[in-house]
């Protein structure tokens, strides 16, 4: 796949989960940037461009649905940078929490690599 240098930051306090996805995403040729919550990935965001977000629900410090709450009030460029979120709820309620948040998708854990490889291409505009 070309990834045509596409960077994801990947927010996420649990570090095996973030191996994984950072391990899925560079294979498929995309450069990873780590945030372990929100408040980090804000910081990381004044500094580095970033062209999608895979955003962990349940963190310490500032969970997902604040940090995109967050974000999408922020001037652009930073709030329309698609936002993918996993989580292992998998109820109607948060699937729509999501949405309020601003989530473009939401993907219940644990996430299939190749489904979370697909979504992040699709929102990066790769052709599958």
């Amino acid at each position: 796949m070309n990834s045509n240098g596409k960077t994801i930051l990947v927010v996420e306090d649990a570090s095996l989960v973030r191996l994984y996805y950072r391990t899925a995403l560079e294979q498929a040729g995309f450069k990873v940037e780590e945030a372990l919550n929100g408040l980090e990935a804000i910081e990381k965001l004044m500094t580095t461009p970033v062209d999608m977000l895979v955003v962990d629900v349940n963190m310490p410090h500032m969970d997902g649905f604040s940090f995109l709450d967050t974000l999408r009030r922020k001037a652009l460029p930073l709030c329309s940078i698609p936002a993918l979120v996993t989580s292992t709820e998998n109820r109607q309620v948060d699937f729509d929490a999501a949405r309020a948040a601003g989530a473009n998708f939401y993907l219940p854990k644990p996430v299939d690599r190749d489904l979370l490889v697909h979504f992040v291409a699709m929102f990066c505009g790769i052709p599958a």
